[in-house]
């Protein structure tokens, strides 16, 4: 079962880390050179069919591994010991995403011009580089980069 619940971790976050590379590094660009807000929105509207339903997978699945790595649900931000640690950095990482997701959806994206695109453009930023961390942490708990 977790060997599958990983997979679908993973897929989830190929396709939510992969959209915000793209949309980061060419969708916004091309909106900010040319002022037109239409098409980070032609972009978001297109992508948000698979990046929301694979943000929500992530979640679910990466709330069960955790129940599973570390079952004392109290522990998790307790920063006791590796696995404990890494919950917690990934639940940081949520906060923030979800956090900036919400800024944007309600701050930003109602007033959304060609004036206001670089403020979106941060929280693009924001998100793009927290999901690229997901990643880094994700593959810290087999190896990686806080082995």
């Amino acid at each position: 079962m977790y060997s599958t619940v990983l997979l679908l971790h993973i897929l989830a976050a190929t396709v939510w880390t992969g959209g915000h590379l793209v949309l980061a590094t060419t969708v916004l660009p091309r909106a900010l050179k040319q002022g037109d807000v239409r098409i980070l929105l032609d972009f978001e509207s297109a992508y948000e069919r698979i990046g929301m339903p694979a943000l929500i997978i992530q979640v679910l699945t990466g709330l069960w591994m955790a129940h599973t790595l570390v079952p004392d649900m109290g522990r998790w931000l307790s920063l006791a010991d590796r696995p404990a640690t890494l919950v917690a950095a990934k639940l940081a990482l949520l906060a923030v995403t979800v956090l900036t997701a919400l800024d944007a959806r309600l701050r930003v994206i109602p007033r959304l011009t060609a004036q206001t695109l670089p403020a979106m453009g941060r929280r693009i930023g924001i998100v793009t580089v927290t999901s690229v961390l997901f990643v880094v942490v994700g593959v810290s708990f087999r190896g990686g980069l806080f082995a």
